[in-house]
């Protein structure tokens, strides 16, 4: 190999190196950029929900999961969301698009209630 052959061997490598990383800087590339999805549970045992209130990004999806020996419902006082009765370790998500706060209830044993906080 002749000198200038090593010389352009040895640059090509930090050469790319650069190009890399001017394209990994890039915002059309970056993962970070994208939202990520975010999940919460809440635990429905013993006649309650735990936690109570839950405080979550704007896109977090919620999970219930009924965790008692009787079945419960998950139903928003404004209509936005309601779950069909659920069974012990049945499941009911919903996805919080928009800010605000969610108060529910659970529409066979209505004093048992919980909120969740969008922000």
């Amino acid at each position: 190999m002749t000198k200038k052959n090593v010389w352009i061997a040895g640059l090509a490598t930090p050469v790319m190196i650069a190009m890399l990383l001017l394209f990994a800087g890039s915002p059309s590339v970056r993962a970070n950029d994208q939202p990520a999805a975010t999940n919460a549970e809440v635990k429905i045992d013993n006649f309650s929900f735990g936690p109570e209130t839950l405080t979550v990004p704007v896109g977090t999806t919620v999970t219930w999961t009924n965790q008692d020996d009787i079945p419960h419902t998950v139903v928003s006082t404004d209509g936005v969301f309601k779950s069909k009765v659920r069974d012990t370790d049945e499941k009911f998500s919903y996805t919080f698009a928009k800010a605000g706060t969610y108060p529910y209830y659970c529409s066979v044993h209505p004093k048992m209630t919980g909120k969740v906080v969008v922000q």
